[in-house]
């Protein structure tokens, strides 16, 4: 994906695998993001492709690709402020229904999952930082994705919260067999999330393996995680 004379994403190639979590870490602008809009049809690449399910979706644009089975999260999370929090979620619903009873009954469903079902009626723009984290997942949720791909969800959250997200997440894989990809800067938590790990540095794929491996990968300890001495 190149921008102008900027390539933000140089020749990545990889898969997600059907049920597991892959983790995408790197620095501060090595691409992480633009993957992501590349992958859920915000950016066209501007060579190479995305085949999701057998499939190429990189000429499809965003709703058409949600249709599909992909939702996505976004780093800076942004509610219907105005409306309550079901109705944020039912936006997401409206995507497999024009049935509104329907549609509020699977976002109750999904707000349910993610543990936030007491504050349905609740204006989105009055929950904390970490229930807004919470009601992204589920409006994505709502769209009943078979993968699901999150950008920083434990981004600006505490300890506790960001215990609870590590939960939350091992807990939607296993009760509605999900397949995940997670951006995420906080080592810990993505390291104990994921099967399989995969590092972009500068736009290019540095490093891919277990989270052991890339523990001690010397090439990844260089670029993003730091000399141990």
């Amino acid at each position: 994906m190149t921008f102008g004379g900027l390539t933000a994403v140089d020749e990545v190639s990889g898969a997600v695998r059907r049920g597991e979590i892959l983790g995408l870490i790197g620095p501060n602008g090595a691409g992480k993001t633009t993957l992501f809009n590349v992958i859920t049809g915000f950016l066209s690449p501007t060579r190479g492709e995305v085949r999701f399910a057998g499939r190429r979706i990189s000429d499809q644009p965003p709703h058409a690709i949600c249709r599909l089975g992909v939702a996505r999260t976004f780093q800076i999370v942004k509610p219907l402020a105005q409306m309550t929090v079901l109705e944020n979620v039912m936006v997401g619903a409206l995507l497999r229904t024009p049935d509104l009873g329907e549609a509020a009954e699977r976002a109750r469903r999904s707000l349910d999952s993610v543990r936030l079902d007491q504050k349905a009626g609740a204006p989105a723009g009055a929950l904390t930082l970490g229930e807004r984290k919470r009601l992204e997942m589920a409006r994505a949720l709502a769209t009943q994705p078979t993968l699901l791909c999150l950008d920083e969800v434990m981004g600006g959250l505490n300890p506790a919260e960001i215990a609870q997200m590590i939960e939350l997440i091992r807990r939607l894989r296993a009760e509605q067999t999900l397949t995940l990809l997670i951006i995420e800067h906080h080592m810990k938590a993505i390291m104990s999330l994921s099967d399989r790990v995969m590092v972009l540095n500068s736009g290019a794929q540095l490093a891919e393996g277990t989270p052991e491996e890339i523990a001690r990968n010397p090439a990844v300890i260089e670029a993003y995680l730091g000399d141990k001495e």
